[in-house]
């Protein structure tokens, strides 16, 4: 912040910043006509320098100059005046996020952003574009779509190789996976967020509108032999017969979310369904065995099949809600047109207030770190605050902590790496997928 003392040195706010005014306090006697003119490309630029008895020039942007030689012992009002609309321009000035501070924060964040994109171009894609191909398509996917959200353009010769990979597992019946996948809707929804990622002039629609009928064509519902009341309905699993879960159903929610589809999307209110019954949450909406044996707002993995929550069971049957899984109900929940005064909405709301957590992934430690990143960043997003107050009252900028949690945890390499290895977070490549659609939604 600018302080403005007598006989300081003229101090500078850089160039794009919105003023009305430029304005250049001088020592008494000099000319007007000497001091700087602003360059036309520049919005404004304010400098300030105060002594006693000084001059004031006051400079519009347009470079034309209105002299008011005027005595600051003889013309007081002048003086309170030109304080206040000095005031009143410093604070709109301040109010941008064009400062020192922020310029310094900007490339901080792109120095990470380049870091990995760097890791994942010399070290991460294998010739024929994937990466971790082992561990299927999934991670080319997840790679691919950070790559696209950080701003690493389509035509890059990285992310084009990544795509034509992706392509060459479209299969005839429109899902995207490889041939002996077990994990199909689950490869072809993440296929489907980096393609539409990458479909700004059209070329993938083809693929995405097939993609689209395949995840829901196996999705649980009537078609499946489930109506509305069983525990199944709307979900999703990893493959098209595997009981679904909540993860798998908040990524097909996200897919197709990603290609367009409002909250009336007939796909998306049946997930819902299944999302409110993975919810800790007695109320319409649930009438799952497990909705009142814990009752804190917060989400398990799956309430299908005699249910499982990754954080255990309480010794009463209850199925312990945790941090990744409640981001992601509530994620599916706002995508789903669930409104924010709804009672699901502020009980997973206040679970995670009570729970706000960058350390660990809440209820499961260290498992699964980056994905639960991933899905807060995107859930508090989806949200809208910008500062998330936790339980304790404690007000968070959390697109700035996310930024310094990341920045302390990427190696020297430019990658990301769980250390605790469940859920494929061992794996660079993938975790680095995590870590670009993290920030992607934490830009300073």
């Amino acid at each position: 912040m600018l302080i403005l003392l007598p006989s300081q040195a003229i101090q500078s706010v850089p160039a794009g910043s919105v003023a009305t005014y430029t304005y250049r306090a001088m020592e008494k006697g000099t000319d007007c006509g000497s001091a700087p003119k602003v360059p036309s490309s520049q919005k404004a630029i304010l400098t300030f320098g105060v002594c006693p008895l000084s001059a004031i020039c006051v400079r519009r942007p347009t470079g034309k100059t209105q002299d008011k030689r005027i005595s600051m012992k003889s013309s007081a009002t002048y003086l309170l005046s030109a304080a206040a609309l000095v005031a009143v321009s410093l604070g709109s000035v301040m109010g941008q996020e064009s400062t020192p501070s922020s310029s310094a924060e900007e490339k901080r964040y792109q120095s990470m952003v380049d870091r990995s994109v760097e890791y994942l171009r010399v070290r991460g894609q294998a010739r024929d574009g994937s990466f971790s191909a082992a561990r299927g398509i999934g991670p080319t996917g997840l790679v691919v779509s950070g790559l696209l959200a950080v701003g690493v353009p389509v035509q890059d010769p990285m992310v084009e190789k990544g795509l034509e990979f992706l392509q060459q597992h479209v299969q005839a019946d429109g899902g995207i996976y490889a041939q002996d996948s077990l994990h199909r809707n689950y490869d072809t929804c993440i296929a489907m967020i980096a393609f539409s990622k990458a479909n700004h002039d059209g070329r993938y629609n083809a693929i995405v509108t097939k993609a689209e009928a395949f995840v829901k064509g196996i999705q649980w519902d009537e078609g499946e032999g489930k109506d509305p009341s069983d525990m199944f309905y709307g979900g999703a699993g990893y493959g098209s017969h595997s009981r679904p879960d909540l993860s798998n159903t908040a990524f097909l929610i996200d897919a197709l979310h990603a290609l367009g589809n409002g909250s009336e999307d007939e796909s998306i209110q049946k997930a819902l369904q299944f999302v409110s019954r993975c919810q800790n949450l007695e109320g319409p909406a649930n009438n799952s065995p497990y909705a009142a044996k814990i009752n804190d707002g917060g989400f398990y993995y799956t309430v299908a099949a005699g249910g499982e929550s990754k954080a255990g069971k309480e010794p009463g049957g209850g199925l312990r809600s945790y941090g990744s899984m409640t981001y992601a109900g509530l994620k599916s929940m706002i995508y789903a047109g669930v409104s924010q005064d709804d009672p699901r909405v502020t009980a997973a709301v206040e679970f995670l207030r009570k729970h706000y957590d960058l350390s660990s992934n809440p209820g499961v430690g260290q498992q699964g770190l980056f994905y639960y990143y991933h899905t807060m960043a995107k859930a508090l997003d989806a949200l809208g605050q910008s500062e998330f107050l936790d339980a304790r009252g404690n007000a968070h900028q959390w697109k700035a902590e996310l930024r310094d949690k990341l920045a302390s945890l990427q190696l020297d390499d430019g990658s990301w790496v769980n250390e605790t290895t469940r859920w494929m977070e061992g794996d660079p490549n993938l975790v680095c997928g995590y870590a670009l659609l993290t920030l992607s939604y934490c830009k300073p």
